[in-house]
């Protein structure tokens, strides 16, 4: 029994260790402090074994080209908060407007210098990679964003080759706003701006709510759905050697990413 001044002694051990309980894969993930639907995204498509880290950008509840170009400032900082001792395999921006406003490269080049060890990536990045490995080079999307960044957006999925049917934004300005919108709105819109000469609807935003009804959209539509969390955890998950197929969020995840490029 221990009395007060009593000094603790603890008995030698042979402690059993393993490889944790994250053993095949750890991803990171840089949100914006606004973010309402990531983190709920990507656990509820986490394959077992693999761990979801994730930090905050301090950012303005303000969604404009200007405010996302702050976001540079502080990426370098945030991704060296992401559990540097274990080294994920891939450190993401998990922001679409941000990762075409602020560009792929100058956010990838802050990630790593935070987090030399890891992959650095953008949600937009993975967006890419997604609508390529299904094939789908015409498109229709749907956002929550001002005009001023769906031009942005529009501008920068030509120039990677794709072709842009119809945009529409949802003309909303807070990251809080968009987090609030139903998936039930989210469905009805993309059958909206669907046409029949696109190969691919695609839903842009890492905060909102679409994934919960992507493979439901693909059911009424016939056609693949890329949502902004799905497309950015798919590569992530490939980029770390995660193979696995996992139903329920698209066609995407029958896809073992075999046309990646490397990052980093």
């Amino acid at each position: 029994m221990f009395k007060t001044g009593d000094q603790v002694v603890s008995k030698s051990r042979d402690v059993e260790l393993d490889q944790g309980r994250h053993w095949r894969a750890k991803l990171g993930f840089i949100l914006m402090s606004t973010d309402l639907a990531a983190e709920s995204d990507f656990y509820d498509m986490v394959p077992d074994g693999v761990a979801v880290h994730t930090t905050r950008l301090k950012t303005d509840d303000y969604t404009t080209n200007e405010t996302l170009a702050r976001h540079l400032d502080t990426m370098a900082d945030a991704a060296s908060r992401l559990q540097p001792d274990v080294r994920p395999e891939v450190i993401s921006y998990s922001c679409t407007s941000g990762s075409i406003v602020n560009g792929e490269d100058a956010v990838m080049a802050e990630i790593r210098k935070g987090a030399p060890y890891a992959q650095p990536m953008t949600l937009v990045t993975g967006v890419v990679d997604a609508l390529r490995e299904l094939g789908a080079m015409r498109l229709v999307v749907g956002t929550p964003y001002l005009d001023e960044i769906n031009t942005a957006e529009a501008e920068f999925l030509v120039a990677k080759g794709f072709e842009v049917l119809d945009i529409q934004g949802l003309n909303l300005t807070t990251g809080i706003e968009f987090g609030r919108v139903t998936p039930a709105y989210w469905k009805a819109l993309a059958q909206e701006i669907d046409r029949p000469d696109a190969d691919a609807i695609f839903l842009s935003c890492g905060g909102i709510r679409s994934l919960e009804v992507a493979d439901e959209i693909e059911q009424i539509t016939g056609k693949p759905v890329v949502t902004s969390n799905q497309a950015q955890f798919w590569s992530c998950l490939r980029r770390a050697g995660i193979k696995d197929e996992i139903p329920g969020f698209g066609q995407i995840f029958t896809r073992a990413g075999e046309s990646l490029l490397p990052q980093g």
